[in-house]
C-alpha cells in the first residue's frame, strides 16, 4: 500500500497539529519510525513509498488547495484541510528517484521545504541535493532527535518567511523582486527561484553594495541552528548567478569580494 496515514493513537496529546509532513521513503521500517516520531511530536504525517506515488499525492493536495475542495477523512482524495508544510525525501526511490522528484517539485513552483535523506554522504552528493532544490540534507544513519530538530528548524524558518509584512517591489536596474508574490523578473522575464535563492536575493537587494560573509548569510537565511558547512552558500550563489547574470563567469550583480564574502551591485 503506497500511501498511509498515522493511526489515531499517534495523535498529538493537545489535538493540535503543528504541520503536515510528507515522508517519502521506500524502506518500511525507516518510514514507520520517522512517521511515529513526527506524530508523537504533534505533526500530521502522510507517507509514500515511491516517487510516483508521492508526486500523485502532491498534485492531489495542490489541486484540492486551489479548488478549495478539501475534505475530512483518511482517504488520499480526502486529506484534511491543510496542504503540505514539509517533505522528507529519500534519495533512492522506485519509479522516480529523490533528485528527479525534487527537480519536478521545484519546477512546478512548489516552495514547501524539502529535507533530503540519503546513505550517500559525500560533499558532492550533498551539493547535488542542494542544487536541485533541497533545503537541507541528512545522511543515513541518523538520529531521530536530529531529524526532529532539523524539521522544526525548516518549518520555523519557512513560516517566518511566509508571515513577513507587506513590502513594495524591490528593484535594481533590470531586476525586480516582488516579496508578497514570491516573484522575480530579470530583464522583463519571470524567472523561477527556489525559496532559499529568493530569500538570499531579497536580502542582497535590500542592502545593495553591502558585503555579506558566508557566516552572516548562513545566520540570516539558514538560521543559527543550521547544521552544515559554508559551501552551501557558494552553491546557492552560483545558481543565482546562472539566473541573474548575462555572463555568470563574469558577474556584475553578485560580486565576490575576496577574503570577505559577496555583495550585490
Amino acid at each position: 500500500m503506497p500511501l498511509t496515514l498515522p493511526s489515531e493513537r499517534a495523535k498529538h496529546r493537545s489535538g493540535i497539529k503543528l504541520g503536515r509532513v510528507l515522508v517519502v521513503e521506500d524502506e518500511g521500517l525507516i518510514s514507520e519510525t520517522i512517521g511515529l516520531a513526527l506524530t508523537d511530536e504533534g505533526y500530521d504525517v502522510v507517507r509514500a513509498e515511491d516517487g510516483r506515488a508521492a508526486l500523485d499525492l502532491i498534485h492531489q493536495l495542490k489541486e484540492a488547495e486551489s479548488s478549495g475542495s478539501f475534505g475530512m477523512g483518511l482517504s488520499v482524495s480526502q486529506l484534511s484541510n491543510r496542504s503540505l508544510d514539509l517533505i522528507i525525501l529519500d534519495l533512492m526511490l522506485p519509479y522516480i528517484n529523490g533528485l528527479d522528484l525534487c527537480r519536478l517539485i521545484r519546477r512546478e513552483g512548489i516552495s514547501v521545504p524539502i529535507l533530503m535523506l540519503s546513505a550517500k554522504g559525500s560533499e558532492t552528493d550533498r551539493v547535488v541535493g542542494l542544487e536541485v532544490g533541497a533545503d537541507d540534507y541528512l545522511t543515513k544513519p541518523f538520529g531521530i532527535r536530529e531529524l526532529i530538530a532539523r524539521c522544526r528548524a525548516l518549518l520555523r524558518r519557512h513560516h517566518q518567511f511566509q508571515v513577513q509584512p507587506e513590502q513594495p517591489a524591490i528593484k535594481y536596474q533590470d531586476i525586480a523582486l516582488y516579496p508578497q508574490e514570491c516573484r522575480i523578473t530579470v530583464r522583463g522575464v519571470a524567472v523561477s527561484f527556489s525559496p532559499k535563492e529568493f530569500k538570499i536575493l531579497e536580502l542582497f537587494m535590500s542592502y545593495p553594495r553591502r558585503v555579506w560573509s558566508r557566516e552572516q548569510l548562513l545566520e540570516r537565511i539558514w538560521g543559527p541552528d543550521f547544521i552544515g558547512d559554508s559551501k552551501t552558500v557558494d552553491v546557492h550563489i552560483r545558481w543565482l548567478r546562472e539566473k541573474l547574470e548575462v555572463d555568470p563567469s563574469n558577474p556584475t550583480y553578485l560580486v565576490t569580494v575576496r577574503g570577505f564574502g559577496y555583495r550585490f551591485g
